[in-house]
């Protein structure tokens, strides 16, 4: 059994760093006396925007005489509103050592300082009306960091968009992310990249601690005739505190930038997982033209700095005419001169016939490595 106390008791803090120091005992089991959660002292701590805020509301009559019209109003003040909880009230007479009682809730959807504020009224026996009021303060704190990045696909077909959304927790405790799902607008249609074999790349149970992230990945796919859409949706965010309290956030709507496509585009469609330092590879591309117009192409090919990767094919070279909406491969050698991840660089094509100039630089990574000596 978990037994703790307030600070101001006379055993202080002895109870909870015993728990601390016992390694037989549940990380955070201090937090789980039964104590904590029937007395609601005048600060109460903080609350996590999404979460439902639950409170038991009891008033009883500690005096020796019979009260009348009792009557309890309970309410919830924001920075910018006042909810009404809950408006009870007893029965005729309140017989002294009886109570009227009420369980209330709300779900917190606003961040910042909240204050419950517990007003009862009565009739004393000299027929005088009575009342007093309670305060109590929450602090309401945002429980999750998200952040997102969007990704456009590089391939000359597909209008394809990548969202990537991390989600960070800030609670002071491990939560359970029982569903981040994202809600896509009519323009879009989603593909979750989160499960492999149909089950979750995070196993069975997502149990994330205090300040760690998950990372979650979308496919949205535009419909053809709202390739240029900016709304994409929004995230839809379900977990659950390590005592089984469920929580809720949605994100606003989450807007991505049109992606602003060169009259050339250039897509690399084969190139190697990993390449050998001082051994040449070879990659393919392929080049589309978006332009509307005919081009007379000349590849251009320029060594980077830091020189990491340097060309072993000739620059200058003729590629001919690329035809409105047309697509020509083009397959390219290097040596790499180092080994690690490496941005491939350097690449340029002229536009002879309108007088145009495009540079492409890290257009892919590839990962050089030691050749292993041969025993």
């Amino acid at each position: 059994m978990v037994v703790t106390c307030e600070q101001g008791d006379v055993p202080g803090h002895l109870f909870t760093n015993d728990l601390k120091k016992d390694l037989t005992a549940v990380t955070g089991s201090e937090t789980l006396a039964v104590g904590q959660f029937l007395l609601l002292p005048q600060s109460f701590g903080n609350l996590y925007l999404g979460e439902t805020f639950s409170s038991y509301v009891c008033v009883q009559n500690n005096s020796s005489v019979t009260v009348k019209d009792v009557a309890v109003k309970s309410d919830l003040q924001t920075s910018s509103q006042k909810v009404s909880l809950s408006a009870i009230r007893a029965p005729q007479e309140l017989q002294p050592r009886h109570t009227v009682d009420e369980v209330i809730h709300h779900e917190v959807t606003e961040l910042g300082t909240h204050i419950l504020v517990c007003e009862v009224s009565y009739t004393s026996t000299a027929g005088l009306a009575k009342s007093f009021r309670k305060f109590f303060k929450i602090q309401v704190l945002n429980p999750l960091n998200v952040k997102t990045n969007f990704y456009n696909a590089e391939d000359v077909i597909s209008d394809d968009v990548y969202l990537e959304a991390q989600v960070q927790n800030m609670t002071a405790g491990p939560i359970c992310l029982e569903k981040v799902q994202l809600e896509s607008s009519t323009a879009f249609t989603v593909r979750s990249l989160n499960q492999v074999n149909g089950r979750s790349v995070f196993g069975s149970v997502n149990v994330v601690q205090p300040q760690a992230c998950r990372q979650f990945l979308y496919c949205l796919s535009p419909k053809p005739s709202l390739a240029s859409a900016t709304n994409i949706g929004k995230l839809d965010i379900v977990w659950r505190s390590n005592l089984g309290e469920r929580g809720r956030l949605q994100t606003s709507q989450l807007q991505r930038m049109i992606p602003e496509y060169r009259d050339v585009r250039i897509t690399v469609i084969e190139l190697p997982n990993m390449v050998y330092i001082e051994e040449p590879f070879t990659f393919t591309c392929k080049l589309f033209n978006t332009s509307g117009r005919k081009m007379e192409l000349t590849l251009n090919l320029h060594t980077t700095t830091p020189c990491n990767l340097v060309w072993a094919d000739i620059s200058g070279k003729l590629l001919g005419t690329l035809e409105a909406a047309a697509s020509k491969e083009l397959t390219l050698t290097a040596v790499p001169l180092a080994t690690g991840l490496h941005n491939i660089s350097g690449i340029q094509l002229k536009d002879s016939l309108n007088k145009k100039t495009y540079d492409y630089d890290e257009l892919a990574q590839v990962f050089v490595v030691q050749k292993p000596v041969a025993q």
